[in-house]
């Protein structure tokens, strides 16, 4: 395994928000995590990246524990995340939030190939390389927020919500490109609304509720499982 989270419990003060989270992730997989507003599932994701401290279990990537490491030290272990909202750096450049992401990259060489390699996954990204990150348009900045994730060269690539706020057709061609950037050989984890979507680029998938994981099956299985049908998929067979 890859990835391995196991009995993960997170506080926000004296609020519980995940409660014994158990899951796993194998190289070259994409694993989506399923759930409703407030399930837990960007704050799995987060815990994954050392921007939120566990107050109980462990995080092992590679079979190395990492869940007391600070952020930057796991994004030098090639685990990286575009966040929900993209969150990009609108008063900077397509190419100045580029660069932010390869912060931990120390040969340029290295830099300058995932530079390239972005600008073949998003060509639109080359072309407005030097505009104002702010101005881009949603689709865009989602483009930005994955790219500036691949800058440091991940081996685990996490994404939450990468549809949120797009037209169906950007949401498609996003997904498109994610099972490209998966095929190159990075593993994924992806946080989705959009359970149709997500399960049918998934290899695998969890389903929390309330903190919990409460179903684990291969997407196949959950796209057809009658509870995850009437729950994530409008109740209607896919």
């Amino acid at each position: 395994m890859i990835l391995e989270v196991q009995n993960l419990h997170v506080k926000y003060g004296s609020v519980r928000v995940l409660h014994g989270i158990d899951l796993s992730v194998k190289a070259g997989e994409i694993v989506t995590i399923l759930g409703a507003n407030g399930a837990g599932k960007s704050t799995t994701l987060n815990a994954i990246c050392g921007l939120i401290r566990p107050s109980s279990g462990e995080i092992f990537f590679n079979g190395e524990s990492i869940h007391r490491l600070p952020a930057f030290k796991i994004v030098e272990k090639k685990i990286t995340q575009a966040p929900e909202g993209r969150r990009i750096f609108g008063t900077l450049t397509v190419e100045e939030n580029l660069d932010l992401g390869a912060f931990t990259s120390k040969k340029q060489d290295r830099v300058k190939k995932s530079l390239e390699w972005i600008f073949e996954l998003f060509p639109r990204l080359e072309e407005r390389r030097k505009q104002l990150a702010g101005t881009l348009s949603g689709g865009e900045q989602q483009m930005l927020a994955i790219g500036r994730a691949l800058m440091a060269n991940p081996k685990l690539l996490l994404l939450d919500e990468p549809s949120l706020g797009l037209a169906p057709v950007l949401a498609r061609q996003i997904f498109k490109t994610i099972r490209e950037i998966n095929e190159t050989g990075v593993t994924v984890v992806l946080v989705e609304q959009n359970a149709r979507i997500a399960l049918k680029l998934a290899h695998r998938g969890y389903v929390m509720e309330l903190g919990k994981i409460v179903m684990e099956d291969t997407a196949t299985s959950l796209i057809k499982n009658p509870e995850v049908v009437q729950a994530y998929l409008g109740g209607a067979g896919v």
